[in-house]
């Protein structure tokens, strides 16, 4: 972030909702939308050219979707974050986006408020991991996923965490804040947010979307 204001990049292939979404933020003092990208092609190309802090991704998309677009930003890009747009919540292919490695997801219909609060979220580094939906939607969507179930490599690497640590992970799955993980655990905040630090090192993740799509995947929890 620039001044500590955030840059935007929108990326959808419907030129009323790229200009609508460009209007609701380009009226947030502390957010600019830097550009507007018709397709995932389109979107890896202005990311490379403008580095934005965060890209409000569609995912049906010509030419390249919404995850494939997220999948190669992140890999080139680890500071661009990914919020994903999309027009219903239980939708297979958000899950995979966060999969990708996108950082959270919004509802197309969401309001200027959600909006502007989801890209602020987003760009300090957090997950935008809302308990009602995202957990269900990663719930839903885990009992589909074609992988295999974790093998010696993944428990290997769950292995590797305490059993706070292990504790935090399950209950960051289930959607839980800092704030309320330090409540039901009687620590403090800062021990919370060590833990989580410590627990995306170890498994290599991004942030806490990802945390929670491994330990539905690790069944660590058990989706339902």
């Amino acid at each position: 972030m620039s001044g500590g204001t955030v840059r935007v990049l929108i990326a959808d292939d419907q030129m009323m909702v790229r200009e609508g979404f460009s209007v609701l933020l380009g009226a947030q003092p502390d957010i600019e939308v830097v550009g507007e990208a018709v397709d995932g092609r389109d979107a890896i190309a202005q990311v490379r050219e403008l580095a934005p802090d965060v890209v409000l991704m569609d995912i049906r998309m010509p030419e390249l979707n919404g995850i494939e677009a997220t999948r190669e930003i992140v890999a080139a890009d680890g500071s661009a974050k990914v919020l994903v747009l999309t027009t219903f919540d239980l939708d297979e292919y958000v899950y995979q986006a966060l999969r990708a490695g996108a950082s959270g997801f919004l509802l197309k219909d969401a309001s200027a408020r959600q909006l502007a609060e989801g890209v602020r979220v987003v760009a300090a580094g957090e997950a935008l991991l809302a308990p009602s939906v995202t957990r269900r939607l990663i719930t839903e969507f885990s009992k589909l996923s074609d992988g295999p179930r974790p093998g010696r490599a993944a428990q290997a690497a769950y292995g590797d965490l305490t059993e706070r640590e292990t504790e935090v992970l399950v209950l960051i799955a289930h959607g839980l804040s800092n704030v309320e993980i330090a409540e039901r655990l009687v620590v403090a905040e800062s021990t919370i947010k060590t833990h989580v630090s410590r627990i995306l090192v170890k498994l290599g993740l991004r942030d806490r979307t990802q945390a929670a799509v491994f330990a539905y995947e690790a069944r660590l929890v058990t989706p339902g």
